[in-house]
Order: C-alpha cells, then sequence, then structure tokens
C-alpha cells in the first residue's frame, strides 16, 4: 500500500454572529486563544466565554452599521514558532472577507494568543484596527528578534490587560504597546485593575471598551472620552490608563 498522506489542512471563518447585514460595511474578525506549541486541530468545542461575549456584543452595537463578526477558526492548536500559524490564518481571514464583501474595513479582535495573532496580522492592507485583550506575548531575548511593531503604522490598536493577569505577563504588553508607540501614535493601552486573565470581574466594562473602539475605527464615530485620551496622552500615561468601572454606561453616539 502507498503512503498515507494527510490532507492540508485549511482554516475557516465560523458564520457570521447575529442576523448578517445588508450591505455590509465593515468586519470584525475574532481571534482566540490556543496554546505556544501544537501541530493538533483546535478543540472543537464552544469559544471561550469572552470570545462569545464579544462577538455578541459587537454584532449588536454595529447592526445598524452593517457590521459583519466572524469568529476564525485555525488550522492548528499552537502559535508553533516562526510558523506562526494563527497570525497567518487571521491574514488569511482578512483576504476571506474582502472576497466575500469587498474593500470593507478590517477590526482584527484577539483574546490571549489571539492578542498575538491580531498586533502580528496588523499589516494586512485591509486591516484598519486591532484590539488584543490579555495578549500572550514573548519574553523579551536579546538572542532573539523582537515581536515586530512596524506593520502597525496606520492602523488604530487597543491593548487592554487586566493587572492580575497570572497567564499572560500585563508588564510585556506594556513594553509591545511603549514600543509599538513609537513607530505608530494611535496606539493605547488599558490597566483593568485587579482583573485577573479572563476579564471576568469588569467584563461588561471591557466589552463596552472594545465596542466602542471598534466602531470608532471601522466607521468613523468619535470615541469616548478616555479612549481619546488615551489615544493622545505621550507614554506612559496613555500605554497604562485605568479602565474606569462602570465605563460604557454612559456612552451616547
Amino acid at each position: 500500500m502507498g503512503q498515507r498522506v494527510s490532507p492540508v489542512r485549511t482554516a475557516r471563518l465560523g458564520k457570521a454572529v447575529g442576523p448578517a447585514p445588508a450591505p455590509v460595511c465593515g468586519a470584525v474578525l475574532l481571534l482566540p486563544g490556543g496554546e505556544e506549541v501544537s501541530d493538533r486541530r483546535p478543540f472543537p468545542v464552544r469559544p471561550l466565554p469572552l470570545i462569545r461575549s464579544l462577538g455578541r456584543a459587537l454584532a449588536r452595537a454595529g447592526r445598524a452599521e452593517g457590521l459583519a463578526v466572524h469568529r476564525v477558526h485555525y488550522r492548528y492548536r499552537g502559535w508553533n514558532g516562526g510558523d506562526a500559524h494563527p497570525a497567518a490564518d487571521a491574514e488569511w481571514a482578512a483576504d476571506e472577507v474582502v472576497r466575500r464583501y469587498g474593500d470593507v474595513p478590517v477590526c482584527l479582535v484577539g483574546v490571549d494568543m489571539g492578542g498575538r495573532a491580531a498586533l502580528r496580522a496588523g499589516g494586512h492592507e485591509a486591516v484598519n484596527s486591532v484590539v488584543a485583550l490579555a495578549p500572550w506575548l514573548p519574553e523579551d531575548d536579546v538572542a532573539a528578534p523582537a515581536e515586530p511593531v512596524k506593520q502597525l503604522a496606520g492602523r488604530r490598536v487597543l491593548i487592554a490587560h487586566g493587572t492580575n493577569d497570572e497567564r499572560t505577563d500585563p508588564e510585556l504588553s506594556f513594553r509591545y504597546a511603549e514600543r509599538a508607540k513609537k513607530a505608530n501614535r494611535e496606539v493605547c493601552r488599558f490597566e483593568v485593575h485587579s482583573d485577573g486573565h479572563g476579564l471576568h470581574g469588569h467584563r461588561s466594562e471591557v466589552l463596552a471598551l472594545t465596542a466602542d473602539f471598534t466602531l470608532g475605527a471601522l466607521f468613523g464615530h468619535s470615541v469616548s472620552r478616555p479612549v481619546e485620551d488615551a489615544l493622545a496622552a505621550p507614554p506612559p500615561i496613555g500605554l497604562r490608563m485605568p479602565l474606569a468601572a462602570g465605563f460604557g454606561r454612559s456612552l451616547r453616539r
């Protein structure tokens, strides 16, 4: 018998969250977490609560604007070193959005490893904004190239991290944001005080912050005063902006 050949894996987009808008005027791609190294397929289970909540909140907030929200299903469970599989899958997904919907702006919204994928793939020509929540970023290592930031030039970037995150180091996302701010003024970072990796304690505020930032970036809306201040402030102020309790309750568009 001949040698068995494994089928080539492909990434895919999940169905649109909520009612599909017509026409589509912008898109969000949701990028979930994963593992540092694994060539296994992603878990065939429902996405983590934060990804589900983000999808619902963004679809609801952007429905009138023609926002399509899709989750990206990776080929592999792991980042896998230089292969950076989730980042490549995010770029494929942005291409797929253009194929389906035409020349619409795209925001990459990633959590954990997906946050790193969103930042890495942010240079795609269709992407105009990136949101990275509790991003997993590599330790500083003088023997290895630094995580790139130049691809973010011309994009609007939001990073948010819980100060009590014991899974992904919030100090590493601050250092990354410092470097990114030098390449692109349109970078801000919020600290979610006392919250952990899943951002459970301030979930409603994180969802409101993400929706406010994303709709502003995709559709040209004015953003809330805290986001405006964070984008305008020099480091470290605009990169250690506290996410206030109750954020979003008084937002008006």
